[in-house]
């Protein structure tokens, strides 16, 4: 059910203003002709949400600074990607400089706001991307993909190792670059962008493996394991059978069930609706670019898909996919609906979007499922989203005349809550403290075993044991799920699977039965017994993925 369904309804209820969203508008905002940038607290005030949502700042510069992706490690620590060498001027004069970063971003005291940053890497360039994994992280450098280690606890790099020399390419506009690394339920991690390569860990070693290129910017998984991704015109495209498939046959010319485009059956899907006009969008002279009264018609440069997955906001938000809009300065919320067989997909609201601002400069171009169960909303605040490439004489008069190009180097991050969400909330994964480090891990090449601590050790007890770890497989949280299911893979804890059997063969949610499976399946545990049994289980997700565990097993 969607929280309102016009704007008419809402503005007749007289839902009262909070200290950080508004009320949805009845029509567009007046605007200054200039986009000044706002402090933090100031920017919070330009939101407008459905009844009941509010944002939270959970870090701005210069704590964060040109943030473009985020992940999260099990202790609750926010990791991402700053790329400070795009567009900092109208030519992108620095675009090929080394300065990118990694960092670390930590809330030491649980107040729900990150205080402590690390640089974890920095002298990349033009950076995409990560991965947490419990043995390093992975990062893209395109072309390059490597895997950066900490051996001495600082949590600094100080190890790179390549895994690949072919993922993507660094000329071209950096906003269709390989990236990704939404590690899924079948144990790959499934990329966007420019490049035709998926990764996986097995015993140990990083595998590689040729799918076709798909998408722009952003991956997602739902709970069945289908993979969404789109380009920047059209709102979301879904796999309904793995692209891998597909790239086995270099001679197939129609690759139905691969990239679906969900907005043919309802064009709808790629109307979008902002609080105020967006003059500085590309080609917003032309006819039907914009609304008469300025606003975008359209989307044009929709990225980052995440179907919503946590347990701390109305369970009507669980499952549906929400796609950042940046040209626009808005994130939309997008719903779901596979019954009879066919997956269609509509706007959740008329006329109205989930997360709209005023602010021009409010550039939402990532979103995160997180460990605390809420949504994250990545912000690169900044007047210039275009890549030079793109950028008309419009467009750059637009930007130079009203003084978009400068400041660079800010940044904020974003927490969405709800008025029932829990106030004490903080990012903390740990509610139940740290238990000692583990045993080192061993190098990607099987090396000498790294020194502890490492960085990214669990220490968190939720993680800190397999039999807890197999037990957060059935959490309401679908990052504690799908984080335990990377550690009982990364750790290749085989003798979790007495409890991996029980659970796929008895649990009661077909989500707790499908992700045993697929455990399972990553630690060379699934018996071809239990693949014949999946077969005909009541639910469709579990015989579909037993199809494929069949191939090498029956």
């Amino acid at each position: 059910m969607a929280l309102f369904v016009c704007v008419a309804s809402v503005t007749a209820l007289g839902f009262q203003s909070s200290p950080t969203n508004r009320p949805w508008p009845s029509a567009v905002q007046k605007v200054s002709d200039q986009s000044p940038p706002l402090p933090p607290e100031e920017a919070l005030k330009t939101f407008y949400m459905p009844p009941g949502y509010r944002v939270e700042l959970v870090a701005s510069e210069p704590l964060i600074q040109d943030p473009i992706a985020i992940d999260w490690d099990p202790e609750g620590r926010l990791w991402a990607v700053e790329m400070p060498g795009f567009m900092s001027d109208i030519t992108g004069s620095h675009e090929q400089d080394p300065i990118g970063r990694v960092v670390v971003l930590e809330d030491t005291n649980g107040d729900g706001r990150m205080d402590k940053r690390t640089v974890f890497a920095d002298g990349l360039v033009l950076a995409r991307s990560l991965k947490v994994l419990q043995r390093g992280v992975l990062v893209a450098e395109p072309p390059s993909l490597w895997l950066m280690r900490d051996t001495d606890g600082d949590l600094r790099a100080d190890v790179k190792e390549i895994v690949s020399n072919r993922f993507g390419r660094r000329d071209g506009d950096p906003q269709n670059a390989g990236n990704g690394f939404a590690w899924a339920l079948d144990n790959w991690m499934h990329t966007a962008g420019e490049t035709d390569l998926e990764v996986r860990l097995k015993d140990g070693r990083f595998e590689l493996q040729k799918t076709l290129e798909r998408g722009e910017w952003g991956v997602t998984e739902d709970d069945a394991g289908r993979i969404y991704r789109n380009t920047n015109e059209s709102a979301l495209h879904v796999d309904l059978v793995p692209t891998a498939y597909f790239a086995r046959n270099p001679n197939l010319l129609r690759t139905r069930g691969s990239y679906e485009r969900l907005a043919d059956d309802n064009p709808d899907l790629n109307t979008v609706w902002p609080v105020r006009p967006n003059p500085g969008t590309n080609r917003a002279y032309q006819t039907g670019i914009d609304r008469p009264d300025g606003t975008l018609a359209k989307f044009t440069s929709v990225c980052a898909p995440l179907v919503y997955r946590g347990d701390r906001l109305p369970a009507d938000l669980y499952g549906t996919v929400f796609v950042a809009e940046p040209a626009a300065n808005l994130v939309s919320r997008i719903v779901l609906d596979d019954t009879g067989g066919t997956l269609r997909a509509r706007k959740a609201y008329e006329r109205g979007e989930f997360l709209a601002s005023t602010d021009e400069r409010f550039r939402p171009v990532y979103l995160s499922n997180a460990p605390d169960g809420t949504l994250y909303v990545v912000d690169m605040y900044r007047g210039i989203i275009e890549h030079r490439i793109s950028i008309t004489q419009y467009l750059r008069d637009q930007i130079l005349g009203r003084k978009l190009e400068r400041p660079t180097g800010l940044g904020r991050i974003y927490r969405v809550m709800h008025d029932t969400t829990v106030r004490d909330i903080s990012p903390i994964a740990c509610p139940g403290g740290f238990a000692p480090p583990d045993p080192p891990a061993r190098s990607l090449a099987g090396a000498p075993a790294i020194p502890a601590p490492l960085a990214w050790l669990i220490r968190c007890r939720s993680f800190a044991s397999p039999d807890s770890l197999v037990s957060m497989l059935s959490h309401p949280n679908g990052w504690r799920r799908d984080t335990a299911q990377r550690l009982l893979i990364e750790g290749g804890h085989k003798a979790a699977a007495p409890a991996l059997v029980k659970m796929a063969g008895a649990a009661r949610d077909w989500r707790a039965r499908l992700r045993a499976l697929w455990t399972l399946d990553g630690l060379d545990a699934l018996e071809p017994a239990m693949v014949t049994r999946a077969l005909t289980d009541e639910s469709i997700p579990v015989r579909a993925a037993a199809v494929r565990m069949a191939e090498r097993r029956c």
